[in-house]
């Protein structure tokens, strides 16, 4: 099965080095892209199947080099690669693991031959993955990201309830505080990541701008929450319910998220509060 035609492969190069990066451009991909492009220490390229499609053409209006290749094709990915410092890998769904970790994504396995310098991969607490990179003898950083404060303008506004005036902000997490952080505002984190590989190579981050319980996220849009149990959430029936349950789930868990590291990396990055803030148009029909 090939990939999801949004999914690039972005070199970013500084002067004559460059770091790589898959991702698509409209999330991750595109704030890494603008925060590197932006320090002006790095130039960026992207690889995709179709140089005409707008995230491709989001990526050249920020000014990095676009050009055509499959991921699936071993060679296109390493001719992009070539001369890289280093790169950028988001695995941003499941059929990005299999396809890392199935023979013909091996390509990975000659990165430190081709002299990547340091790679930088985004992909939650997916060890098999990480471990399968540093027993290449990838030199890489983890990144795991907390949950995007978007979702919040999306498939989490809060909803009018059918019987009253209030509106009702369904998550199931309980009780239990979730870590958050706007999609804008990792790229600067990454940047950074990758202006001190001395620190970073061989370690995983969890970025996270706070932590707060779904009552507190409520509390900043000032709208009411409806408690409900996760098993129920999936039968909602709505798209995407069963996967956000399970995303749930799993923030339930506790995952180690770094608030003090992630505002070192990025000092600007914003709290909820300041997101919404931002985008308070987003709300106004509420």
């Amino acid at each position: 099965m090939g990939l999801p035609d949004q999914l690039l492969l972005v070199n970013i190069l500084p002067d004559s080095s460059c770091v790589s990066s898959l991702v698509p451009a409209g999330a991750q991909g595109g704030s890494v892209a603008r925060a590197i492009l932006e320090s002006k220490k790095f130039t960026v390229r992207a690889l995709t199947r179709d140089v005409t499609q707008p995230n491709a053409q989001a990526l050249r209006d920020l000014g990095a080099e676009v050009v055509k290749g499959d991921l699936n094709d071993e060679k296109s990915v390493e001719a992009t690669l070539k001369g890289a410092y280093g790169a950028f890998l988001a695995n941003a769904s499941l059929c990005i693991k299999d396809l890392l970790l199935s023979p013909r994504g091996r390509w990975w396995q000659t990165w430190p031959s081709l002299g990547l310098k340091h790679v930088v991969y985004s992909g939650l607490e997916h060890g098999e993955v990480e471990e399968h990179f540093w027993a290449a003898g990838v030199p890489m950083t983890s990144v795991r990201v907390a949950a995007y404060f978007e979702n919040f303008l999306t498939a989490w506004k809060p909803a009018k309830a059918p019987d009253g005036d209030y509106y009702s902000l369904v998550l199931p997490m309980g009780d239990v505080p979730m870590d958050g952080i706007s999609v804008a505002d990792i790229g600067a984190a990454v940047s950074s990541i990758f202006n001190s590989p001395e620190e970073f190579i061989g370690k995983a981050v969890g970025l996270s701008a706070e932590k707060l319980t779904v009552q507190q996220y409520a509390d900043v849009l000032s709208k009411g929450r409806t408690k409900l149990h996760t098993e129920a959430y999936k039968k909602l029936g709505f798209p995407m319910a069963e996967e956000i349950a399970n995303m749930c789930l799993f923030y339930q868990m506790k995952p180690d998220r770094d608030v003090k590291l992630t505002h070192r990396l990025n000092p600007k990055v914003k709290s909820f509060s300041q997101f919404i803030s931002e985008n308070k148009e987003a709300f106004k029909g509420l």
